[in-house]
């Protein structure tokens, strides 16, 4: 059966149900802060969204993974209903004829999901941005200028966009990726906004250290980037042995593979991809992340010698410990789901701590001890 790819029809009512998930949060927060000021609710806020933009990111991975992406065939519904209830016939119909196809009752309850707690999320940073922006006209002493959240909602309006166009374009690889990378900047921006409200570069450190971090960033982004390329062209079975892959070293690869504009499963010529293009996918991604762990480690145990960044730099090595354990689970063990989850949020987990570790932190002062890696008032800050 041809099904529209977009049919608006559903579209208050999705925004309805969003609305009724972000309700729940607010109330609690609401409840929570009341007795408050305007910039302690404003950082709550924040941090309430940040972690649901975190979950949302986990759930994304999760629709992923379990081949839910296209559980209901159009936007912003199923079947042009408000959830898979009222599209019931049409699912069993779709699951009938393709009883592991991509349209099954799970599936779509999957994705449906997904979708809600997307508008949830969007509703929330609504919300935050009108309020900042009353609390701003009123005090202009905020920390945060209003600015960064209408930003925020730009973003997530353009993160809601190419969710839509991750369907309807049927799964295309460089969309879901940009889908991914998306989502991940959201997270930047609200991790940014709740630095700002706490403490914005109190922390000296030297200019070598801050140049490393910039570096292992951008590293760590290049190679998420790729994870993510991965995980679209589903080459994440294309070795199954480690260090190895199909039994070499260098295995037989075809490059096409990172054509950036093809379709799912084809070149760009519209030719069915090879699987030496999975495999080169895969064997690029696995040979940066020797030089990602490397640079990782190195910048941690770094970092340990910072009095006030210990306890983050001890996080930063657990993180990229997991990273290394789930990477490996994932050949070693067949892809398994709740590996494949925690590559996905251990990666978003250390973009934010070194987000983090790079806004609290400042250049040191000349007159400082570089042994010592901060300034005397610096060193008597504890890490948050």
């Amino acid at each position: 059966m041809q099904v529209p790819l977009y049919n608006l029809e559903p579209l208050l009512e999705v925004m309805g149900l969003g609305l009724l998930l972000a309700g729940l949060p607010l109330v609690l927060f609401w409840r929570r802060q009341r007795h408050a000021s305007s910039p302690q609710r404003l950082k709550a806020l924040t941090l309430l969204i940040l972690t649901l933009t975190f979950e949302l990111v986990l759930v994304g991975a999760f629709t992923r993974l379990t081949d839910s992406g296209l559980g209901c065939p159009d936007w912003p519904g199923c079947y042009g209903q408000a959830s898979p209830l009222g599209a019931h016939s049409e699912i069993s119909a779709a699951q009938q004829a393709m009883p592991t196809g991509p349209v099954t009752h799970s599936k779509a309850w999957i994705e449906m999901i997904h979708r809600y707690l997307a508008t949830s999320v969007g509703v929330l940073i609504i919300v935050l941005t009108v309020w900042t922006w009353r609390v701003w006209r009123r005090e202009r002493q905020l920390a945060v200028h209003p600015v960064w959240p209408t930003i925020t909602l730009v973003w997530v309006c353009l993160q809601g966009a190419f969710g839509a166009l991750t369907v309807t374009m049927k799964l295309f690889p460089a969309i879901v990726t940009l889908h991914l990378l998306l989502a991940l900047g959201l997270l930047v921006l609200l991790m940014a906004q709740a630095i700002r409200y706490s403490g914005w570069r109190e922390i000296a450190m030297s200019g070598g250290l801050r140049l490393g971090l910039k570096v292992v960033v951008a590293l760590l982004l290049v190679q998420i980037a790729l994870g993510g390329w991965v995980s679209t062209n589903y080459a994440v079975m294309a070795c199954q042995d480690f260090p190895l892959c199909q039994g070499s070293w260098w295995p037989q690869m075809d490059w096409r593979g990172f054509a950036l504009w093809r379709e799912l499963g084809h070149t760009a010529g519209g030719e069915l991809l090879a699987f030496s293009a999975l495999v080169s996918i895969h064997v690029v991604h696995r040979t940066m992340a020797w030089l990602v762990l490397a640079a990782l480690l190195l910048l941690g145990w770094q970092l340990l010698r910072v009095q006030p960044l210990n306890k983050a730099a001890r996080l930063l090595l657990g993180l990229t410990l997991l990273q290394l354990l789930t990477g490996m689970s994932n050949v070693v063990l067949d892809w398994p789901l709740l590996a494949a989850l925690l590559h996905t949020g251990g990666a978003s987990a250390l973009l934010l701590t070194l987000v983090w570790m790079w806004a609290r932190t400042r250049p040191q002062a000349a007159s400082s001890s570089p042994a010592a890696g901060t300034t005397p008032a610096a060193s008597a800050k504890s890490v948050e």
